[in-house]
């Protein structure tokens, strides 16, 4: 059987897949950081070389920044497109790591062994798992199962200012079926989750003026309004006793869970007790008739991140402030239409607005959410090899951020996207010390061997 001989070969060229990725590792492609615009080079040309020593057409890709790598290989239907990228975060603090970020190891942990270094898991370890499985595939059968494009990127950790226009100027080419994305991880151990759906953003900050300039409480208390004040009571009309946002028209586009999805998250027994407990808190704040994982994973949010006004150093100020302003962020779910949001949020800020007081805004680009088209066979059939490959069933999943990368894929090339990774919530990304679970990157290369295979059955 062809995929228990790739399987075979994975497992027999483990110890050279660990050299390949060391050798990726060592270079400190820090895509932020000017002084390392060679080093993003020195990846790219790593990777070229890499995937056409495979059989891709692979080449590197100038941008304004740093350069695309782009692979493409012959192959049956369907065509995918697996994207990841290859900078990373910087390593400092460097007092904080125990070896030196750029000189992976094996290192020995309570619960197995573990690859040290800083992109092990953000996202070369994670990346390099398809390349090896499709290196397996090729030395067992001389060729890849289905048609496969590569796209990694150079400039995920310092907010991708090259990748839009890239994919729009290569739209064409970058087509395909579906893509896959392995930026994402684990459902806690031993549980493979495949994201379906991710969460839009709205970020607006709300600045409430009344008078000219900051006032003596007592020459004008009383008589005068408080900014403060009437901030405080827009704040607090934005969600109702039960949890839910009070916007007209907030929830449009908002959709139930489909049962079949509910019933996998039912099958997570998610302790939120415990989830909860280890940030110091007991009890779920949301809405009071979703359930834990639904709140976190497929409802929308409104959330107060900063307030400002008035004087906050040490003793006491006592002056009315002219100012007042908050920072407020909304999560989108569904269909949920941001500028509508924008604008109904506007609209209720005006509305109790008193006399004396104006109110001006100061937005950030929004994003929808996205979600993916789980009726699409292929997403059943990842779900059924990654089942094959770990202890528990792999379920789809949502998740509680953003990840731009997919919204691309569908906005500009109306493809959608399977996110399958295999990081742990303790992988320590973007800190010092960061860790990539060596039983993540050798069962996550057998589970993208099995979704290739099984993407490849008509």
């Amino acid at each position: 059987m062809t995929i228990t001989k790739v399987l075979d070969q994975i497992d027999s060229d483990i110890l050279n897949s660990i050299d390949r990725l060391f050798e990726l590792l060592r270079i400190q492609s820090i895509s932020t950081d000017p002084a390392y615009k060679d080093e993003c080079q020195k990846a790219a040309d790593w990777l070229v070389s890499d995937l056409n020593s495979i059989g891709f057409n692979a080449s590197k890709r100038e941008t304004s920044g740093h350069p695309m790598v782009i692979g493409h290989s012959e192959g049956a239907s369907p065509h995918v497109m697996f994207y990841g990228h290859y900078d990373v975060q910087p390593a400092d603090p460097l007092e904080l790591w125990n070896n030196p970020p750029f000189e992976p190891t094996v290192e020995e942990t309570k619960k197995g062994k573990v690859i040290r270094a800083r992109g092990a898991a953000d996202d070369k370890g994670q990346l390099m798992t398809f390349v090896e499985a499709c290196r397996a595939w090729k030395k067992v059968n001389g060729r890849l199962p289905i048609k496969i494009s590569i796209f990694f990127e150079g400039e995920e950790e310092s907010g991708s200012p090259s990748l839009v226009p890239f994919m729009q100027k290569n739209n064409d080419e970058l087509k395909a079926d579906i893509a896959l994305i392995c930026d994402t991880g684990l459902y806690g151990e031993e549980t493979p989750a495949i994201v379906t759906m991710l969460r839009g953003l709205v970020k607006i900050e709300l600045q409430i003026t009344g008078p000219s300039r900051d006032l003596h409480s007592g020459m004008y208390g009383g008589i005068s309004i408080n900014p403060i004040r009437v901030l405080n009571r827009i704040l607090s009309g934005l969600h109702d006793d039960q949890g839910k946002i009070t916007l007209p028209g907030f929830y449009e586009g908002v959709s139930e869970l489909p049962e079949k999805i509910k019933v996998q998250w039912q099958k997570l027994s998610f302790d939120h007790s415990h989830f909860l407990s280890e940030v110091g808190l007991s009890a779920p704040a949301g809405e009071t008739d979703k359930s834990p994982l639904e709140m976190i994973w497929s409802r929308p949010t409104c959330d107060v991140n900063g307030i400002f006004g008035g004087y906050a150093g040490e003793g006491f100020k006592t002056v009315l402030p002219s100012v007042a302003s908050a920072k407020i962020s909304f999560r989108l779910v569904g269909d949920q239409n941001p500028l509508k949001i924008i604008d109904s949020l506007k609209t209720y800020v005006e509305e109790n607005l008193p006399q004396d007081c104006t109110a001006k805004y100061i937005e950030e680009t929004p994003s929808k959410a996205t979600h993916m088209a789980t009726d699409d066979p292929a997403f059943e059939k990842a779900r059924q090899a990654l089942s094959l490959e770990w202890p528990k069933n792999a379920t789809f999943v949502g998740c509680g951020g953003s990840i731009p990368i997919a919204g691309h894929f569908k906005d500009i090339l109306d493809t959608d996207a399977m996110l399958i990774g295999f990081g742990k919530d303790d992988d320590q990304i973007h800190s010092p010390n960061e860790k990539y679970d060596l039983s993540s990157f050798h069962r996550g290369i057998r589970s993208w061997a099995r979704i290739l295979d099984k993407l490849s059955e008509g």
